[in-house]
């Protein structure tokens, strides 16, 4: 199972309250381990236009506005844009299914700085990571559902409304779901 360019959304049951109701784009997902971005849960605490000042990088007025999200517990000071596949960052760039591309490198957000960039990107600060058969033992425990990741849902403004959109996409009613898990 590759689960690259999935996404995968929390059971109400999950235990973790990092995850609770989040949305996250797996990223890479090979035999030894699984990486993936949350895309329903902005930072509020800093913005855009701050990091970059952090980060020493020059703005001009056509800077793009782009929202920062909680991308996971993991490597809380690294950054990832994730955008659309329009971008070409060279080898600093990896394709993350057929809709996306992800970059860490500075050159991304120095032409997001410039007003040029990616059509569609938000910028995750850390990440969420699983070792070997990690993540498929917390699917097969009933802690994640699986489904394909939509341009709208991870670019979408409703960061709030992504968990049950995510959901409805998928054809389960939110609703439905219960915060206990059980096998048939």
């Amino acid at each position: 199972m590759d689960l690259t360019g999935k996404m995968i959304v929390a059971m109400p049951a999950m235990g973790d309250p990092r995850f609770d109701r989040a949305v996250i784009l797996i990223c890479a997902h090979s035999d030894e381990g699984a990486m993936g971005l949350i895309v329903n849960k902005p930072l509020t605490e800093i913005t855009f236009p701050e990091l970059l000042t952090q980060l020493q990088i020059d703005q001009t007025d056509r800077r793009r506005d782009i929202r920062l999200h909680f991308g996971g517990p993991v490597e809380r000071g690294r950054g990832f844009v994730l955008h659309s596949p329009d971008y070409r960052g060279g080898a600093a760039t990896q394709h993350v299914g057929p809709g996306f591309g992800m970059t860490a490198t500075l050159d991304v957000l120095e032409a997001l700085a410039r007003g040029r960039g990616p059509e569609r990107a938000v910028l995750a600060l850390g990440y969420t990571g699983w070792g070997p058969g990690q993540l498929e033992g917390e699917i097969a425990r009933n802690d994640w559902l699986t489904g394909e990741a939509s341009d709208a849902l991870v670019f979408g403004p409703e960061n709030a409304a992504k968990w049950a959109e995510a959901l409805k996409s998928m054809g389960i009613p939110p609703l439905s779901l219960s915060p206990t898990a059980g096998r048939a």
